[in-house]
């Protein structure tokens, strides 16, 4: 399922298999993402110490994809691992950008 990012929104997208995802970094998904990851100040603290770890990457983008059913979470691990680390950090950026500085 195709969608288009909102960024006034705070989305940002990520094309997986020809369709763009929405990750949107709510209140629920980054309180769901924290109870996985541990606290976002530190998630916040690896990333810029280049610590972050495939899977905590993972975590973050899986709890702030919108629309959950259109791939399972294997999958998403997996199309992460094929899009590779250069097209991934922007989208990290993004949603990084939304937990430091709010709307």
């Amino acid at each position: 399922m195709s969608s288009v990012a909102n960024p006034v929104r705070g989305e940002t997208g990520i094309e997986i298999g020809g369709d763009v995802m929405t990750l949107r970094p709510s209140f629920a998904a980054l309180v769901a993402a924290e109870q996985e990851v541990g606290p976002l100040f530190d998630l916040v603290e690896r990333a810029a110490d280049g610590k972050l770890s495939l899977g905590d990457l993972a975590a973050l983008f899986w709890h702030c994809l919108v629309d959950r059913e259109a791939l399972t979470r294997e999958a998403l691990g997996e199309a992460m691992l094929a899009l590779g680390l250069a097209k991934l950090t922007p989208v990290l950026r993004a949603i990084l950008h939304q937990i430091l500085a709010g709307k």
